[in-house]
């Protein structure tokens, strides 16, 4: 566990201790820009990301201090993160674009379709497989895509390392079904998505709106 203290003009300090028994594993100051505000100060198991407005990311390994350093032209500062143990990498999510990293701080996959509806990262309607594989996600129809309207909604099945498009739930499929014993139609049923989950033994999708209606999806 990460204990981050007040922040003095030159340093940060900072503790990690044992979640087991509360005992201080390492104490250290990790040194600061001056003037400039932390974006973000983030650990995965012994490494720790720090991010000043501006500046370059740091990638800190707490176990022998060595820093390999992003260049904030590349890395920018994401609106979340969702962290791969399986992987030993990273999402990183912004403007409605996600991308996966390593902690050499190296870009691995940037996704071809996978474009975010909600601009701010609701990870509510974001599903990470439990095999670290797959993300599902409530997406915005592409601008260059021909085939879908405007503000078009859909559901991506992606793949994290190689950032294809697996499949998709789309209006475009889903026109020609009727709404029948239902409340909606499944075109309507995928217009205001606020929450979703993937039951990976049913192989299901299950999503929820704002009406506080529930739909399962499946083949």
């Amino acid at each position: 566990m990460l204990l981050i203290y007040s922040r003095k003009k030159g340093y940060i300090p900072l503790e990690i201790l044992s979640i087991e028994d509360g005992k201080r594993l390492k104490s250290f100051r990790h040194l600061l820009h001056r003037n400039k505000k932390i974006d973000f100060i983030e650990q995965f198991n012994e490494k720790l990301l720090v991010k000043q407005d501006g500046e370059n990311l740091q990638i800190l390994d707490v176990t022998n201090s060595k820093i390999t350093e992003v260049s904030s032209n590349e890395f920018v500062t994401p609106s979340a993160f969702i962290f791969l143990y399986e992987m030993q990498l990273f999402l990183t999510f912004r403007n409605r674009s996600v991308s996966v990293w390593n902690f050499r701080g190296e870009l691995v996959t940037s996704f071809e379709d996978h474009l975010l509806w909600h601009p701010d990262c609701n990870t509510n309607s974001i599903y990470i497989t439990s095999n670290q594989d797959l993300i599902i996600s409530y997406c915005k129809a592409e601008p260059d895509d021909p085939s879908s309207e405007d503000n078009a909604c859909s559901i991506n099945i992606s793949d994290i390392l190689t950032g294809k498009c697996m499949a998709k739930i789309k209006a475009g499929n889903l026109c020609k079904q009727k709404s029948s014993k239902f409340l909606c139609t499944p075109l309507e049923a995928l217009g205001d998505i606020t929450s979703l989950y993937y039951d990976e033994e049913r192989e299901e999708i299950i999503t929820g709106n704002h009406q506080g209606l529930i739909h399962v999806w499946s083949n």
